[in-house]
């Protein structure tokens, strides 16, 4: 291992120790009807809240991750995130998954939101590849549905690209495209690949990559453009009068330039362990994303701005900040990316890499994690104190897990790559 990606004993400890509490603060989202709620600030289940299909996958996503790691308390919990996509979340007359289900007066499952998404369907591949691997036999026919969903209404061959949502019926795609739903599919496809070997996978996810990356984002100084019309042309103006939109906020998203960095870096290694010489490019433009992110979305302490450190949520196509809360997941995904740049680069780049790692390391350890209440906090004001603006409530363990899981995985063409070869 190149010294900049050594990790310390001291190192491992804080590792280990954020994904086990992380994986203790998930298990109380249990919902007595099926799948996974809504947690609050002090991880209270939210049941009067619907079940979304996307926290439901994600949180089986985390619990199949962490039972593939030795973690034997989280299989009951992986079989119950797999009997709610069997059951209350299934829609059993149209295929695919609800966005999210409420329970009636009479105690029956109804739809709170029947559309089918791509972004929450992502998810649903993604989680069922992960508990295929932690051994769960229901786990394979659920991704094989999952998939063959995704190839019948959500790719488009045409744009090599996925629409992003539907109606109940699949009869009619929303106009709107966007990258983000694009880009957990680039994920989730890199984890179905890893699971099934199927290549088609893997060639979808460099497509969807390289439209994004080599061309949306590089044609526009690496300031990723989130929001498209059907022809995939950049609606720049985008929800400009909704700017704390929690999944199509206006302008730049700084947590997205790293997360498609990282991605596109796990494309590269997916690719050469299949014997293909992966394009220059995916470096290159991993490399400019991450600057990219930085440049515009890391904030030093200013006290004639009354601004604490931290990363913006968002800005807008001159690196000038919307919206600048500090959003966990931002700061996750720059860890995650710094550290996975560390280990792809030669050793003087790489060191730079480390020290941006462990920088927002301690930040995140700092000022997100909460070590009276558990998890992290998902938000803080422009000054790091807690705020409400975008998120309420801690939803959401799995940015934060996988951010400190993937240092001990080494190189990884997805995280269930990575836990499978780590598994005891």
């Amino acid at each position: 291992m190149a010294p900049a990606t050594r990790l310390s004993e001291a190192d491992l400890e804080f590792l280990v120790g954020q994904t086990t509490s992380l994986v203790e603060f998930a298990k109380r989202s249990v919902h007595p009807d099926g799948g996974f709620a809504w947690l609050d600030d002090d991880g209270n289940p939210l049941l009067d809240r619907p079940v979304e299909l996307w926290i439901t996958c994600r949180m089986l996503h985390v619990f199949a991750l962490a039972e593939i790691l030795g973690d034997t308390s989280c299989r009951p919990l992986v079989a119950d995130g797999l009997a709610a996509l069997r059951g209350r979340l299934r829609d059993e007359e149209f295929g695919g998954w609800y966005a999210s289900v409420s329970t009636g007066p009479d105690g029956a499952t109804v739809p709170a939101d029947n559309s089918k998404q791509a972004y929450a369907h992502a998810f649903v591949i993604l989680a069922t590849a992960s508990a295929t691997v932690a051994g769960h036999e229901d786990a394979r026919p659920i991704l094989d549905d999952g998939l063959a969903v995704f190839d019948r209404s959500f790719w488009r061959d045409a744009d090599g690209l996925a629409v992003d949502a539907y109606d109940r019926s699949f009869e009619n795609a929303d106009p709107y495209r966007g990258v983000n739903a694009n880009m957990h599919t680039v994920e989730a496809l890199l984890a179905a690949h890893d699971v099934t070997g199927d290549e088609v996978h893997l060639q979808r996810a460099l497509s969807i990559t390289s439209h994004v990356v080599h061309e949306f984002a590089r044609d526009n100084g690496y300031r990723l453009p989130e929001h498209y019309d059907e022809q995939w042309r950049a609606v720049l103006d985008y929800n400009r009068d909704q700017p704390r939109d929690r999944f199509r906020p206006y302008g730049v998203t700084i947590g997205h330039l790293m997360e498609w960095s990282r991605l596109a870096l796990h494309v590269r290694t997916a690719l050469a362990r299949t014997g293909t010489e992966p394009p220059a490019w995916l470096l290159d433009d991993a490399r400019a994303l991450f600057d990219r992110g930085v440049e515009g979305g890391w904030q030093r302490a200013d006290s004639a701005a009354d601004q604490a450190e931290g990363f913006v949520y968002t800005t807008d196509f001159d690196a000038n900040p919307v919206v600048a809360d500090r959003l966990h997941w931002v700061v996750t995904e720059a860890i995650a990316t710094a550290w996975t740049l560390a280990l792809l680069t030669d050793d003087n780049e790489a060191q730079a890499y480390r020290q941006w790692f462990d920088r927002w390391v301690e930040h995140a350890r700092e000022y997100f994690v909460d070590e009276k209440h558990g998890s992290w906090r998902h938000e803080l004001d422009p000054q790091n104190r807690p705020s409400h603006h975008v998120w309420e409530g801690k939803p959401d363990v799995y940015h934060a897990y996988q951010a400190m899981l993937l240092p001990r995985l080494g190189e990884v063409s997805s995280f269930v790559d990575g836990a499978a070869r780590l598994a005891p």
